[in-house]
């Protein structure tokens, strides 16, 4: 079958990428390692995804690196106004109004209005109207981008640290642990594996992408943790590959995860992938699962997900 019939073929990374790159295609987070170049900055820069897809840390960063920006901006152009456009500031020196303009911003644009300090001349009052508006509108945004960023369904599955080569009914099977970080419920979870791999004896340093059939590749729930199995007997691509030729063949397991995330009624996925340099060889997970309770209750211990021991 050519590459054009076939679906595996390069997955949408494209057959340079597939034979150029010597990076992995997937990092363990799951985002690409690719880079798109050449746009104007206008054109790729899209405010609201940015600000969706950006960490907390990072957001509230920005959030509060404006809010001092916005309110230095403003103090500095009712200092520009004149020493008697602010009625209340009895400090001569710049740096002295500069401050007390600065906290009457601060009350201006978050609409507090202490009164000890009102504008007394036409263009404070102008500038006042300004920052008034642009507090109003600028909090609505802000606040709807927090709401969004709680509300936007995203799936928090978390990966065992290796992958494993591990007895299996009476052979091998490569293997890996996810678990849901939330405490939310997962159900209908499809489970899709497929190895990136160059092609032996390809002129072109080709590479192949070969789905790999799975114990199970479907759970209806995803209550606990689920280890995710593909069975190396004669079907598999694996068989017979030893941990050098894998390294050779620069071997990439790219997982992805599709779920329906009770809680928001909607399809959640994510992904993320193994390099062989991830993946142990002669080694079986350790048991997650705590002694029974005398509630009858069963529980995991989430904290043991990447143990194992060797073989």
């Amino acid at each position: 079958m050519s590459s054009n019939q076939d679906p595996n073929a390069d997955l949408g990374f494209g057959s340079v990428v597939s034979r150029e790159s010597r990076q992995r295609f997937l990092n363990r987070d799951g985002t690409f390692n690719v880079r798109r170049d050449g746009f104007r900055p206008w054109e790729s820069l899209w405010a609201y995804h940015y600000f969706l897809t950006i960490t907390w840390s990072k957001f509230l960063s920005l959030t509060i690196a404006a809010y001092i920006v916005t309110n230095s901006i403003f103090a500095a152009i009712y200092v520009a106004c004149g020493p008697q456009a602010l009625r209340g500031v009895t400090e001569t020196t710049i740096n002295g109004r500069f401050f007390r303009a600065f906290f009457f911003s601060v009350q201006t644009l978050a609409t507090i209005g202490y009164g000890d300090i009102v504008p007394a001349s036409l263009a404070a009052s102008v500038v006042v109207t300004v920052e008034s508006l642009a507090g109003l509108l600028s909090f609505a945004l802000v606040a709807g981008i927090v709401f969004a960023r709680f509300a936007r369904p995203t799936a928090q599955v978390v990966f065992s640290r290796n992958a494993l080569i591990a007895p299996y009914r009476g052979g091998t099977a490569l293997m890996f642990r996810i678990v849901n970080r939330r405490r939310n419920e997962l159900v209908e979870l499809d489970v899709k594996v497929m190895m990136a791999r160059r092609k032996k004896g390809g002129g072109a340093q080709e590479r192949e992408f070969i789905p790999l059939k799975l114990e199970r590749d479907h759970v209806i729930f995803f209550p606990l943790s689920l280890t995710v199995v593909h069975p190396i007997d004669e079907a598999s691509p694996l068989r017979g590959e030893s941990e050098a030729a894998m390294r050779a063949c620069d071997i990439e397991f790219l997982v992805m995860l599709n779920g329906f995330d009770e809680t928001f009624s909607q399809t959640v996925h994510t992904r993320s992938s193994y390099k062989q340099d991830e993946i142990v060889w002669g080694a079986r997970f350790v048991s997650m699962f705590n002694p029974p309770r005398g509630d009858g209750d069963l529980s995991i211990d989430v904290r043991r997900l990447s143990e194992f021991e060797k073989t």
